[in-house]
């Protein structure tokens, strides 16, 4: 059974460029790029090449990139640079809305004195300007809010967001991981302080990650050890991962024209076909102003788990939201912000393409999913003629 994949917010296929340039890594040219002989300043070279490619596609300086492990990694490095850096400063913004890496660190923070505000979001997950600006204070130490929502896609408006924010003198950090390589970067022009991305999003392996920092902004090293990274992350280089990343970001920026026309082509007749297709079925998030790659499909009355099984004996990758939270039942946390609906939230499924997506795959989803909701629902405990349906999801 061929295996469809539409599950690309979580992992990505590693490109076959990619994984050509990979390889002499492991075996030819194995030496460690902090060595003093030359078996291993050859090694280092291709570094620095990497290090360059990255630099171009964000629209940044190539001394401004870190390689890190993961977004993850590059999240909360940015996290602790900015309060570390700042230690009479006690308050931090986000928003509900934000991938685990970002949330999980800023409760730590609350748990050691800090002060959060989680900016709420509209039904159709866009911010509110004004609550950002209100919520704005003097011992702000970060704010920290996501480039593009890794659940729906939605885009958030971050230069008018860096303005507000940078009239405060605030620093600024945002969670770039599902945006680089689908929204073109210019980060010399976009006052961010702080930006996170990671390899395995954009067709590069999975354990290699980098982080944006201004020229001027602070830092303080989050790992500790060597000399690497110009002192800023120890540790030995991960020279493969390193050298795959820098030549994924160089492809995803040559795509990113294919990336907002043929895959939002398709991502766009799926959509429009299941909502078509299946009756009580609604889209989660902006229609327009989201990630080309990226929808969010409630199918009411069903769970998202159920779903996801009968889609796996199809042969169909896909997500009931972040990979890093699918282990819980509960309903996802973006959802619940957004307020929808509790008969539809848990019912919701993340379609994620890329551009190794096909018409004929499209053409087998839309073929297997109206029998499989249809089923499904003759199943679940939820009927449609309830009079009294569970209340909006709120947090």
């Amino acid at each position: 059974m061929k295996t469809l994949y539409f599950d690309n917010n979580a992992t990505t296929m590693v490109a076959p460029e990619v994984l050509e340039e990979m390889l002499p890594f492991f075996s030819e040219q194995y030496g460690n790029p902090s060595s003093m002989h030359r078996f291993g300043g050859q090694v280092g070279k291709h570094l620095t090449l990497a290090r360059d490619r990255v630099a171009k596609g964000l629209g940044c300086e190539p001394d401004e990139v870190i390689f890190t492990a993961c977004g993850t990694e590059s999240d909360n490095t940015a996290f602790f640079a900015a309060t570390m850096a700042q230690p009479g400063k006690k308050h931090i913004v986000t928003t509900k809305v934000e991938h685990p890496a970002v949330l999980n660190v800023a409760q730590r923070l609350e748990r050691h004195g800090y002060d959060v505000t989680y900016l709420g979001t509209d039904s159709q997950g866009r911010l509110d300007m004004d609550e950002l600006r209100d919520s704005l204070r003097d011992d702000t130490a970060l704010v920290s809010i996501m480039y593009a929502n890794n659940e729906t896609g939605v885009i958030y408006p971050m230069p008018e967001i860096a303005e507000i924010v940078k009239a405060r003198g605030i620093l600024l950090h945002t969670d770039a991981v599902q945006a680089v390589g689908k929204v073109p970067f210019k980060l010399s022009e976009l006052p961010v302080d702080y930006l996170a991305l990671s390899g395995h999003k954009l067709h590069a392996p999975k354990g290699v990650g980098a982080l944006y920092v201004r020229r001027g902004s602070p830092f303080r090293t989050f790992m500790l050890g060597g000399h690497q990274e110009h002192g800023r992350r120890a540790g030995t280089e991960n020279t493969t991962g390193i050298v795959a990343l820098g030549k994924a970001v160089e492809l995803a920026t040559q795509h990113i024209e294919a990336e907002n026309t043929q895959v939002r082509a398709l991502r766009d007749r799926l959509e429009q076909g299941l909502i078509k297709a299946i009756p009580d079925t609604r889209l989660n998030g902006h229609p327009d102003e989201r990630l080309p790659n990226t929808s969010n499909i409630s199918f009411k009355y069903v769970e998202g788990e159920a779903i996801l099984l009968m889609m796996d004996q199809h042969g169909i990758c896909a997500s009931s939201g972040s990979a890093c939270t699918s282990g819980s039942l509960e309903p996802s946390h973006v959802l619940r912000a957004m307020g929808v609906p509790f008969t539809y939230a848990h019912g919701s499924i993340r379609y994620s393409l890329s551009r190794y997506n096909t018409d004929a795959e499209v053409d087998t989803i839309l073929e297997a999913m109206p029998p499989l909701i249809e089923r499904l629902r003759e199943l679940s405990p939820f009927k449609k003629d309830q009079e009294n349906e569970p209340p909006a999801c709120t947090c």
